[in-house]
């Protein structure tokens, strides 16, 4: 089926990026001193950026754009090189849009020899830590991802000489070591995820556990969920299979309330496990309403 979508003329177009804010869809970027459709996706096809050109560089096209087609798209796109490729691959995983990145990480992976850059290089920019409160690539700053890359030593002798012995000992640092936490708002790709240790923890554990985050949270990267009022817990079994097979985490550890409703999240985790081709250690913690430990154990 063909619809209409824009199409930027290059020789016409001076970057002057006038037609960025006129996007609400964020489907446009200026990558290399040009405007560039970043993703078919994202395009409505109305035009709202063709009368903010002063250059006249903007157009309606009528052309086939239905189903949409990540691999197809992609392999448009790579033509334009790594700084498009890079801002493309952002605009899927700041929109969350996960099955699409992974099928043009698919194509990128096949003709990786083909490219005329590194992928390996364009791969860091894409997980690099943006510490940005804007939304240059469409993203909601909540859902940006960052890394803390909390220095261990330096908590471990945070207290042994210049906090005042009246300070309470519970009064430390936080162990958490990325940003966002939410199963729905994270990336399950990004650079905190590979090899490591993931703890998945129901939304109420930590307000339980009194030294949650040194108990549990230490050295360890943090999804949250809460199995019983979250909407579309299905994208979660994805997250974590992608954690599982892409992001290859070492182990998983469930953290759940005693409360009947919260072993839902253990169920979601052993679906995502069946559905990877990885099988990776699963814990169950299971924590009494007083913060107690009622069951650990491997399933």
């Amino acid at each position: 089926m063909k619809r209409e979508i824009i199409r930027i003329d290059e020789e016409l177009c001076n970057g002057c990026g006038l037609c960025i804010p006129a996007c609400p869809e964020g489907a446009l970027q200026i990558i290399d001193g040009k405007a560039r459709l970043v993703s078919d996706l994202m395009c409505d096809g109305l035009g709202a950026c063709i009368g903010e050109c002063p250059q006249g560089a903007i157009e309606i096209e009528e052309r086939e754009a239905e189903p949409y087609n990540e691999k197809a798209v992609i392999k448009e796109i790579v033509k334009f090189g790594q700084n498009t490729v890079v801002a493309h691959l952002k605009h899927l995983l700041d929109h969350n849009e996960m099955r699409y990145f992974e099928e043009a990480m698919e194509y990128l992976d096949q003709h990786a020899s083909q490219l005329n850059f590194n992928l390996e290089l364009a791969l860091d920019k894409v997980y690099e830590k943006s510490m940005s409160g804007g939304c240059a690539t469409g993203g909601c700053p909540g859902s940006r991802s960052f890394d803390f890359n909390i220095d261990l030593e330096e908590v471990e002798n945070a207290g042994k000489d210049e906090i005042p012995v009246m300070i309470p000992p519970m009064e430390l640092k936080s162990e958490l070591r990325q940003w966002p936490v939410q199963m729905h708002l994270i990336n399950p790709v990004a650079p905190y995820f590979r090899n490591a240790e993931v703890v998945l923890a129901a939304d109420c554990v930590a307000f339980s556990v009194g030294n949650f985050h040194q108990k549990y949270l230490r050295g360890k990267s943090l999804a949250i969920a809460c199995p019983k009022l979250d909407q579309g817990k299905e994208v979660y079994v994805e997250k974590l299979r992608t954690m599982i097979d892409e992001a290859q985490i070492s182990s998983l550890n469930v953290l759940v309330m005693e409360v009947p409703c919260c072993n839902g999240l253990v169920h979601i985790a052993q679906l995502a496990r069946e559905a990877s081709e990885r099988k990776v250690p699963i814990k169950k913690t299971v924590i009494g309403i007083k913060g107690d430990v009622i069951l650990e154990s491997y399933i």
